[in-house]
């Protein structure tokens, strides 16, 4: 049941997406004459006046299609209404439009969670630091540094005596003035794993991009509970709060993955892996499901905007270009990078799946 939840999960996204498009151009009064959700054989049609409705067998992907280049096009080339007369701006407004509405999305599910299951509020603080992630490769991770360690104690200074959100914080920040301060020396650490277990690790902080760091995410050990939210307002800020929190997350992670492309390529993920990080989350709680529906949807705005053939930032690259030259290039050269594009991003995808198949068959993933 929770695989079948993910699915839906990201098939409503996929949904969103293409939607965004499809009224982004009816609004216009531009022909549009297919929209498809999914790939593959047709599970469902709908004929309408104009346009043709579908969902398909494998529900990873979507499209809307205009009849500009159909060579049976039952409207005249120089009709004012085909996405291909229409002046640059409009047809940037369809190109861009699914990517705003995943982000309008992802906003809109932070407020139906804290409206309906609550806010996270602090309950109670745990001694130490969390360490809820460590990057591949990082000076962490060659420690033994794990996520989900809590740090008692780094060199000389104790934080196993951490009781309210001051001290917590005050050990954070003291926690990573070591860390900066450390460059190439090793630091001792007592971290506690689990309920017992208590190792001696040591890291050594090392210089990356400016600064000095062991490559890891901290946080208060704190345990947080859901309360109801005291005003409509509130829903509203706290969304926001959150909504900033998971964009920054996205952003930080593509900047990791291109500033890092060989260690971190592997630890990226298909629709398989996604899938099956879903129906993880789905058996623990409805605030994860809410989190990482909210995740996803900014995820796909924001690789969508990534200017690469096949994907909206490719054809949003073309019209900018457009714009600037004053006329369109040449068709063939685009339909070229657009179809050179497609092959590549079909192939990174079979890839992904084969990938991520294997590790959950092998119990790597």
């Amino acid at each position: 049941m929770s695989i079948l939840i993910s699915i839906a999960i990201l098939a409503l996204l996929i949904l969103v997406h293409e939607a965004g498009h499809f009224a982004a151009a009816k609004l216009q009064g531009i022909h549009v004459n297919r929209f498809s959700l999914g790939f593959g054989p047709v599970l469902w049609r709908y004929r309408g006046k104009e346009t043709e409705y579908a969902i398909r067998a494998l529900p990873l992907g979507g499209y809307v299609g205009f009849p500009d280049d159909d060579e049976d096009c039952p409207y005249p080339k120089d009709d004012p209404d085909l996405l291909k007369n229409r002046p640059v701006l409009d047809r940037l407004v369809v190109m861009g439009a699914g990517v705003m509405a995943n982000l309008v999305f992802a906003y809109l599910v932070l407020v139906l969670m804290f409206a309906s299951i609550g806010i996270p509020s602090v309950a109670r603080i745990h001694p130490g630091i969390l360490v809820p992630q460590v990057m591949p490769g990082s000076p962490a991770e060659v420690a033994g540094i794990k996520p989900g360690d809590v740090v008692l104690q780094a060199a000389d200074q104790d934080y196993s005596t951490v009781t309210d959100e001051t001290s917590a914080l005050s050990a954070l920040n003291q926690f990573q003035e070591l860390i900066r301060s450390s460059e190439g020396q090793p630091i001792p650490l007592q971290i506690e794993r689990g309920e017992a277990d208590r190792l001696q690790l040591t890291v050594i902080p090392q210089a990356r991009e400016g600064s000095v760091v062991i490559g890891v995410n901290l946080a208060p050990n704190q345990e947080t509970v859901l309360r109801r939210a005291e005003s409509l307002g509130e829903v509203f800020s706290e969304a926001g709060a959150a909504y900033q929190r998971v964009v920054m997350l996205n952003v930080n992670g593509l900047r990791q993955l291109l500033q890092n492309f060989q260690t971190t390529a592997t630890q990226v993920s298909g629709p398989v892996g996604i899938v099956k990080i879903g129906a993880d989350l789905a058996r623990d709680d409805a605030a994860s499901l809410f989190n990482f529906t909210a995740l996803i949807s900014i995820n796909l705005a924001i690789l969508n905007l990534l200017p690469l053939p096949a994907l909206d930032g490719g054809h949003i690259a073309f019209l900018i270009l457009e714009a600037i030259r004053g006329k369109r290039l040449p068709k063939t050269l685009e339909d070229r990078v657009m179809q050179t594009g497609l092959v590549l991003l079909l192939g990174l995808g079979v890839v992904l799946i084969f990938k991520d198949t294997i590790a959950i068959v092998t119990g790597a993933g």
